[in-house]
């Protein structure tokens, strides 16, 4: 197969699919529009990428990803208790809910909510798929080399 390899800056266009060691499909592009991003640009994550390296549009592979290299071990220092105060009294804060959380340098993060009760509200700021083995499915649809910078 000829065409240029997936490297850093590369322009992909791919399907894939994210399944839990459970069974539970986690994300699928398969059967909808494919994702399309630049290498590097933070939209798949880091652990991610460095699978597709190399590859070239007409690939595929499936691969079984420990959380190390995937989303990363679930870290209990990331569940945290906040205050019940620090939550508006008209947000009716539920277990399952995901919330967005402003952090003090300004940018947002998603927490669940594990637990809540008059004084306190249990927090999870670890990725949803953090601690679990998955198996990460994909084909390679199209990759553009990337562009040359002009240094002017």
């Amino acid at each position: 197969m000829g065409g240029p390899k997936i490297q850093p800056g590369s322009e992909v266009v791919m399907h894939c699919s994210i399944m839990l060691e459970d069974g539970t499909m986690a994300e699928n592009t398969f059967d909808d529009e494919p994702v399309r991003f630049v290498m590097g640009d933070g939209a798949l994550a880091q652990r991610l990428e460095r699978a597709l390296y190399g590859l070239k549009a007409g690939e595929e592979e499936s691969l079984k990803i420990g959380p190390e290299n995937a989303f990363g071990a679930h870290d209990p220092e990331s569940v945290v208790d906040r205050p019940r105060s620090e939550f508006p009294d008209e947000m009716n804060v539920k277990v399952g809910q995901i919330i967005e959380f402003s952090q003090p340098d300004g940018d947002e993060v998603l927490g669940a909510i594990l637990e809540v009760d008059d004084e306190i509200v249990k927090v999870d700021f670890n990725h949803p798929i953090a601690g679990h083995t998955i198996q990460f499915r994909i084909k390679v649809l199209e990759v553009s080399a990337p562009e040359e910078v002009d240094e002017e």
